[in-house]
Order: C-alpha cells, then structure tokens, then sequence
C-alpha cells in the first residue's frame, strides 16, 4: 500500500514559514505585502476560490485586496483596474480569477499584468524565464508538486517522468521543473499513443488531464510515485481527482489524494510568490 501524502500537512509547515517571513518583512520595512485578487461575474467556484485566498492570506499576515467587477464590466475597463494596480507601491501580486467571460481575452489580460506582479507566472516573460531556469515566480500548481516531492523526500534526478496533460498551468511548467531536477521527462496529451505503456514506465507520475478517474491500476508501474493534480465533481456531488485512488493506491508507493493532496499547496505558493515580489520591489526600490 502507497504512503498518503498530506498536502494539508505540508501545507501548514511552509505556511508557517511564510508567516514567520511576513512578520520580519514587516519590521524591516513597515508594511505587509500586498495580493489584489480581481473576480468577474459571480462563478460559484471562483468565489470559493477567491474566498479562500483570502482567509489564507490573513492567516500569514500578507494583505488581500478583492476587487469584485460585474461580468459586463468592458474590457477596457478592466485592463485600467490592473494598470493602476500595476503602479500601486501597496500592491505586490496581482491575480485575475480565470476563466473570464467570453468578451474580455484572457490573453490581453495576462499580458497587462505587471510581470513583476505576476504571482501566478503566467505573463509571456515568466513563462519564458521558467523555460531558460532564471525565474522568480513558479506557476502555483507545479511550484506545490515540486514541494510534495522534496518534503517526501522523493529523488527526481535520473527517474523517468510521466507528464499526462500539457496545459499551460500545469504540464507544460511541470516538465521544465521536473528536467532542471534532472529527471527524464515525457510529456503525454490526449493524441498520445500507447499512453497506457508510457505511463507505467513511469518512476514518477503526474497527472493533469481533466479525467475523473482516468489513471487506473494497469497503467501504473509498482512502486511509482503518482501526483494527481485533477479535481474533477462527479454526478453525486463528491471530488474524484485523474488517478483512480482506490486501485492505484495499492500499487504506488506514494500518492496524493483527491481532495488534500496537491490542492492545499497550490495557494501556499501563492502566498510565497507574493512575498518573493514584495521582497522583490523592497530591494529595487
């Protein structure tokens, strides 16, 4: 039977961590770095989302501005909101809660976000330092796998790395993280073939497709390390992540659940993202 990992556990440990930082930012430099959080419309999912980032927020001291717009604010509109954010010495992270609705581009709207208030790294130019390894920000996602993997004290270099999804959030930046560790990485998507033999190659595997339940036991190598970054609502109400737990936890050796597995880590390094950027404007001030 696999090792659970508790993101929950590791969660509260770098929290604490980033909570001690934020008390000495403060006393050196006489105020709490600053997240502006900006939602559109009234997604169900979005609000928890933002809701929770919130609370986390206060949990380390770090200062959280909502910004709550109507989902026929204009796009013009929005893109003035962060360019004023953009020069707000208070502010330090800017996030946009995604998706969007269809008449504002998603694109337009992450490329006006400073990308040294980028906390989500998701501006063309973070993308392009997490490519060449010279980065300050990490995406949140696989910024959390990668801190799963070191407190669990799994070895990356020289293992052979699945990747199950090629998202721009998740397996594209999990694939460089993974190679700057030294591991061999393949990345696998939906027009893969034999993905069933590719994935059970895998020492370690992550999976980020979308697919309640999609792994299962045969495509997992005994004794595999398996991430599950899914977060999928079933037809009765419940969580299921991409990796069918129940089957594959007996033949892993270490496992995320679905939920409290990744998904606690993903706003802990936010939380850290926005204190690596204040710390970031002190220095260059």
């Amino acid at each position: 039977m696999a090792e659970i990992v508790s993101g929950k556990v590791v969660s509260a440990k770098v929290r604490e961590k980033i909570k001690g930082d934020v008390a000495s930012f403060y006393k050196k430099h006489g105020r709490a770095p600053g997240l502006a959080v900006i939602m559109v419309g009234n997604n169900p999912a979005s609000a928890v989302y933002v809701r929770n980032k919130h609370k986390a927020c206060l949990e380390v001291g770090i200062t959280s501005y909502e910004i709550t717009f109507d989902e026929n604010i204009s796009e013009e509109e929005l893109l003035a909101k962060i360019r004023e954010l953009n020069a707000d010495s208070s502010v330090d992270g800017i996030l946009v809660q995604l998706p969007l609705p269809k008449h504002i581009s998603e694109e337009r709207v992450i490329e006006t976000i400073s990308s040294v208030k980028d906390v989500d790294a998701f501006h063309p130019e973070n993308v392009g330092k997490i490519m060449i390894g010279n980065y300050t920000f990490l995406p949140c996602t696989p910024a959390g796998v990668i801190e799963l993997l070191e407190h669990y004290n799994v070895q990356v270099e020289g293992k052979k790395c699945v990747i199950i999804g090629r998202s721009n959030i998740v397996g594209k930046p999990m694939a460089h993280l993974l190679l700057e560790r030294n591991g061999t990485v393949t990345v696998c998507h939906s027009r893969t073939r034999e993905l069933r033999e590719i994935a059970k190659e895998a020492d370690i595997l992550v999976v980020a497709i979308g697919r309640a339940n999609f792994v299962t036991a045969d495509m997992v190598k005994p004794g595999a390390v398996v991430i599950d970054v899914g977060i999928n609502r079933l037809s009765d109400g419940k969580l299921a992540g991409d990796v069918d737990f129940s089957s594959v936890e007996p033949v892993a050796s270490l496992i995320t659940p679905v939920p409290g597995g990744v998904g606690p880590m993903t706003i802990t390094m936010l939380l850290k993202n926005t204190l690596s950027a204040a710390k970031m404007h002190e220095n260059n001030r």
